[in-house]
């Protein structure tokens, strides 16, 4: 069931991702070679506990997952698309790190994730980096009162596509509220003019995942969490917590 939020709602839901935001950039200013995964997770955590919130991620199990997700953010490096878990592996130099969080507040929850490279950046990396961000940003765009699903997907589709990027079929975007995962989906492949009809007080976790070999093929590593590229290529992941208005589209999880 799609659930349209009140103007206090989505105020509430600002806060929510303003700690979401907050987590990310001190997890970014921790980032460097050396530092380990679990490291990061626990910088993430230390920012949740000033805040008075919690983690939707932590303890999460949905029907796919063999154990409860055991941290705070998902950590994932190189060939790894999303759901990385932390672990003691220390960020070596040239590393691509993609950190997707969450927070609940005052019973509503925020999700946000960045992408950014460890050290000396590869030159494919930078470009990967900030084609999913540009997908982002048209899909933001996109989310406006009067437009579809579809046209958020088409938006986000067009720029991955057009850079010669992969899209995993199967993942993207979601409503967020109460609960970090609601309906609807948002797909970051469509057609536009498409879908459920984009209204006042619509919240929705809009965030592409690019792979850099340009092939949509992905498969769960062992730990039954983590997406990897089938090719061994690199992959980005950007998100934002985005409320439609009738003023337009208002980003809730800005860092």
């Amino acid at each position: 069931m799609v659930e349209l939020k009140t103007d206090a709602s989505i105020d509430a839901m600002y806060e929510a991702g303003q700690v979401v935001g907050r987590a990310l950039s001190a997890v970014r200013k921790a980032a460097d070679v050396g530092v380990s995964l679990l490291e990061l997770d626990e910088v993430a955590r230390e920012v949740l506990r000033e805040a008075g919130a919690t983690s939707p991620f932590l303890g999460y199990r949905p029907s796919f997952a063999p154990t409860p997700f055991p941290a705070v953010i998902c950590a994932s490096v190189n060939d790894a698309i999303v759901h990385g878990i932390p672990t003691s592996y220390r960020l070596r130099d040239g590393d691509l790190v993609s950190i997707d969080c969450g927070a609940h507040l005052g019973g509503w929850a925020g999700d946000s994730a960045i992408s950014f490279v460890v050290g000396e950046p590869r030159p494919a990396d930078l470009r990967l980096i900030e084609t999913a961000e540009r997908a982002l940003e048209a899909g933001i765009e996109a989310a406006v009162v009067g437009n579809r699903i579809g046209d958020i997907a088409h938006a986000i589709g067009s720029v991955c596509r057009a850079a010669g990027y992969g899209v995993p079929d199967g993942f993207g975007g979601h409503g967020i509220g109460r609960h970090m995962h609601e309906d609807p989906s948002v797909p970051n492949e469509g057609r536009p003019g498409r879908g459920l009809p984009l209204r006042h007080g619509l919240v929705l976790a809009i965030e592409p995942m690019l792979t850099g070999g340009g092939k949509d093929g992905y498969h769960a590593a062992p730990d039954g969490w983590t997406l990897r590229t089938d090719d061994g290529s690199r992959a980005a992941h950007v998100e934002h917590t985005v409320a439609i208005t009738n003023g337009g589209p208002r980003v809730l999880t800005a860092r």
